[in-house]
This record gives C-alpha cells, sequence and structure tokens, in this order.
C-alpha cells in the first residue's frame, strides 16, 4: 500500500473514531490532556508504521490497543491508572455519557467560544487542524495556537470531566450546540478533502444532538438543532448519483426523499416552537430546510417566505454566510438582479469561501456575464477541498 492510501485510511479512522477513543481513556484516566496526547501518539505511530506495514485489519482497534500500551508506559508507577488500562477493551461498548462529559468539557465556559469549538472538532470528531480551519474560515496556524491553548487550560485549570449541574445547563448549551452542528456539516459535506460526506460522523452528530434533547427537553434549540439535522439527512439518498457526484437541490429526485422522516422531523420543531416560543438560530435553519423539504417540486419553493426566515436569522445571528444564503433564496423571490445586489457587498469576507464563489457563478451564468462566471467557478475549484464539490465545479468549467 502507498504512503498516501495508508495516510487516507488513517484519516478516516481516526475522524469515526477518535472521539471514541479519546472518550474511552478519559473515563478511566479522568485527564483530558493524557488521553488526547494517547490518541496522538497512536495516530503518530500509525503514520510511521502503516504505509510500511500495512492497514490492519481492524484498525480502530489497532489505533486503541497502541494508546493504551503508550498509557501503560507512560502510567507504569502509577499502578491505580495501570490497573484501569489494563481492564479497558477494544471495542468498548458506547457510553452516551462519556462523549457527552467530553463534549461539555470542551465547552466549558473557561475557554473562548471559539476555542470551544475548535476543541471539540479536533477531540470529539477527529477533525485536522487544516479541516477545522476550513471550517472557521482561518489560517490553519491561528486554529493550531488556540488548539494548544485550549488544551493547556484544561489541564492547568482542573476543569472537571463531567455533564454539568442541572442549573447550569442552559448557560452552557450555546457553545455545545454550536461543536455538534459543525460536527455535523463536516459529516455532511466534507473538508477533507478524501471524501465527500461521512455517515459515520454525521451519525454521531445526530446521536449527541439527540442525547442533548433529552437531557434538556425544555430548551427549544436543542430541539431545533435535532430537527435540522434530520431534515437534512431526510434527503440523503438523493444528494449523490451512482457515480458519487453530488446532485444540487434542485436536481434532486425528490420521490427518494425520506417523507417519514420529514414529517417527523417537522413535528419535533413544531412542538418545540409552540411549547415555548423562543425561536433562535436552530430552529430557524429548520423552518428554512422545512419549506424545501415541504415542497413537492422545486417550483414550488415558498422563497419569500425563506427569505424572512433568514431575515430573522440575521437579526439574532448576523453573519456573512448567512447573508450569502439569503442573497441566494432572493434571486429566486426576486431575481438575480437583486440577489446580485446582496453579493457584490459580501466579496471581502467571503472571499476565502468556495461557496460564495460558486453562488457568485450561478448568478453570472443567469445574468449572461458568461466571463465573470468561469472566472468565479476557477475561483471556487481552487479553494474547495471536497471531491464531489470539486467534479461539479469541472463539470460547470467543461459547459463553458
Amino acid at each position: 500500500m502507498t504512503a498516501d492510501a495508508a495516510h487516507d485510511v488513517l484519516a478516516r479512522v481516526v475522524r469515526e473514531h477518535a472521539g471514541r477513543l479519546s472518550a474511552s481513556l478519559m473515563s478511566l484516566l479522568d485527564d483530558f490532556s493524557a488521553a488526547e496526547d494517547l490518541v496522538q501518539d497512536a495516530v503518530e505511530a500509525a503514520l510511521r508504521r502503516w504505509p510500511a506495514e500495512g492497514v490492519p485489519e481492524r484498525p480502530d482497534a489497532w489505533l486503541f490497543t497502541v494508546a493504551r500500551r503508550r498509557g501503560l508506559d507512560v502510567l507504569r508507577r502509577e499502578a491505580t491508572y495501570r490497573d484501569k488500562l489494563a481492564q479497558l477493551h477494544w471495542p468498548r461498548r458506547p457510553v452516551a455519557d462519556d462523549r457527552l462529559k467530553l463534549l461539555f468539557t470542551c465547552c466549558h465556559p473557561a475557554l473562548s467560544r471559539q476555542a470551544q469549538i475548535a476543541l471539540t472538532l479536533r477531540v470529539v470528531c477527529g477533525l485536522t487542524t487544516a479541516q477545522i480551519a476550513a471550517a472557521f474560515l482561518e489560517p490553519e496556524a491561528t486554529v493550531a495556537q488556540r488548539l494548544t491553548r485550549a488544551k493547556r487550560k484544561i489541564t492547568d485549570a482542573g476543569i472537571p470531566y463531567r455533564i454539568p449541574a442541572e442549573e447550569e445547563l442552559p448557560e452552557r448549551l450555546g457553545e455545545v450546540l454550536a461543536a455538534v452542528y459543525l460536527m455535523f456539516n463536516e459529516g455532511y459535506l466534507s473538508n477533507g478533502g478524501e471524501r465527500s460526506h461521512s455517515r459515520s460522523l454525521a451519525d454521531d452528530a445526530e446521536w449527541l444532538a439527540a442525547l442533548l434533547a433529552g437531557l434538556m427537553p425544555r430548551e427549544p434549540e436543542a430541539a431545533g438543532l435535532l430537527a435540522l439535522i434530520r431534515l437534512h439527512r431526510a434527503r440523503a439518498a438523493a444528494r449523490f448519483d451512482a457515480a458519487g457526484r453530488l446532485v444540487l437541490l434542485q436536481d434532486q429526485d425528490r420521490s427518494l426523499w425520506d417523507r417519514e422522516a420529514i414529517a417527523d422531523a417537522t413535528a419535533l420543531l413544531t412542538r418545540a416552537a409552540r411549547c415555548h416560543r423562543r425561536p433562535g438560530p436552530y430552529q430557524l435553519q429548520a423552518a428554512i430546510v422545512a419549506c424545501h423539504a415541504e415542497a413537492g417540486r422545486w417550483e414550488e419553493t415558498d422563497w419569500p417566505q425563506i427569505v424572512v426566515l433568514y431575515d430573522m436569522l440575521l437579526h439574532l445571528t448576523p453573519s456573512p454566510v448567512t447573508r450569502l444564503h439569503r442573497a441566494v433564496a432572493v434571486r429566486y423571490a426576486q431575481g438575480p438582479g437583486a440577489a446580485m445586489k446582496e453579493l457584490e457587498n459580501l466579496g471581502r469576507e467571503l472571499d476565502r469561501y468556495p461557496l460564495y464563489h460558486a453562488a457568485l457563478a450561478d448568478l453570472l451564468r443567469a445574468l449572461g456575464r458568461l466571463q465573470e462566471a468561469q472566472a468565479a467557478d476557477r475561483r471556487a475549484l481552487e479553494m474547495t477541498t471536497n471531491p464531489a464539490q470539486q467534479a461539479l465545479l469541472s463539470e460547470r468549467l467543461g459547459w463553458m
């Protein structure tokens, strides 16, 4: 096996299992840094050995075994740790509390919001620093420094590995939901480069969202995030064609959508809105996706309602990415000219965001400005690392 192939396999295994490995070790060691270091040591060993020796039959179990052995070496003078590590086996039965404890540890209020989310994506989700930087639209070096400082602060401050007391949960919710949301986004359409999406990562995000909704039944935003994830996943069967190419929403075969899942998620969202009457960003995003999901055909989409929902979302959480999505909705509600006025004001803020350039290209084509559209598509292709997006953009460039 080539080194590149071994590295691709390792990246997938880390993404799917790093959080479980860290949670398993953390649950016994009660030492965040030690657990994270053991996992990273195992990954580094795999980087050295797998290209020469081949990928083991059970790569996740291999990583766990190496992490446990290194823990025994490092902690051999600590009798309690040694006994606990020796009793640990893989695969370990998933325990909901383990992952939630790890999630809340990463999202402790002693850390900055950006550090909380970056650390969760790194430790719980197993994303690389480069992938996290892409999610934040920030330089990789900035994110790397943020992660280092966050891990050091957890150790130095003695931040506990536990689920907060009930009275603490509401103030901790925002950061945790944001981390799960970004985790789902990475699984839904990957920034990693080796594949278009990760069903395992999306599964984990939905699982964690369901746990949070059950843990905090009086928090409508927890239900909103769960509904949002389930509405997106309800059309999973139509998102890629047989060759793995991305199928845009307007071109999807809607008969493949899971209508029962859509109805259940919409009912969950409606209950949260009616019972609590506290609209929030995740509820509004879920309502936008529900507008798309409930339309029998692309032409039946209620674009004016979607624009209103984006206006409400921008009022609560203004961001250039949300303004971009609103501009796309404006195109179908009011025409490409109105949308172009919106996009022209976002160029500086979203210049490093490939979807901005892809949306700009689409509008320029609608306005007949084909050479400018081609340049925008090239810019988007240069920046995206997702293979499905790359294929779609390459096809567009080939059409011109």
